[in-house]
């Protein structure tokens, strides 16, 4: 005798509805990422005590930040300088500069990464008694970095978007990676022995 017709139909029912069930979460997590990585502007922006531009991207990030520098009324503008072909324009700057220059700091990350900059950012505050940074990165960069930063420091943190010029796969890529990131910064917080002190 065969098998009732319904039992034939489950199998595929169930595709369907896997299907569906993993459509509708990766459509949820393209709307989150696009609010996370995309739709990053601050509410306000209020004068700060140094401009900070984070490697990487330099073409699109540095303009950002020398033109917040000016509006910020910041007295200065602090470079990470990583002698990499994408911070080429922040390097030349810091490989020209005369030292001490008032108005310019430039520090490389020992990392060669957020996580270190993060550190030597929060250094640098302590060492210049800075209450309000204005960090510039690209803006699918701006809500992992703006964590990292505000793990190692109390001074008051504003994050800046510069926007990149990216394709639909790059764009994809970028939100994969910086969900990641997220990820990991949760689980593996920057800075706590150091913040454990303040």
């Amino acid at each position: 005798m065969p098998p009732p017709l319904p039992a034939l139909n489950a199998a595929p029912r169930r595709v369907r509805w896997v299907l569906a069930a993993v459509s509708g979460a990766a459509m949820l997590w393209l709307v989150v990422a696009i609010q996370l990585f995309v739709n990053v502007d601050p509410l306000s922006l209020h004068r700060t005590d140094a401009v900070i531009m984070l490697g990487g991207a330099a073409s699109e990030r540095l303009p950002v930040a020398q033109k917040l520098q000016g509006e910020l009324e910041a007295p200065v503008l602090v470079l990470s300088h990583t002698d990499t072909l994408g911070n080429a324009a922040a390097d030349d700057i810091c490989n020209s500069a005369a030292f001490p220059r008032p108005g310019l700091v430039c520090f490389r990350p020992s990392g060669m990464d957020t996580r270190s900059e993060a550190e030597i950012i929060a250094d640098l505050a302590d060492a210049n008694g800075w209450k309000s940074l204005t960090v510039v990165t690209s803006s699918y960069h701006v809500t992992r970095a703006g964590r990292l930063i505000q793990q190692c420091t109390t001074a008051d943190v504003q994050m800046v978007a510069s926007r990149p010029v990216l394709s639909p796969g790059q764009w994809l890529r970028r939100f994969v990676i910086e969900t990641g990131g997220l990820i990991d910064v949760s689980l593996r917080p920057e800075c706590t022995d150091q913040r454990a002190g303040m």
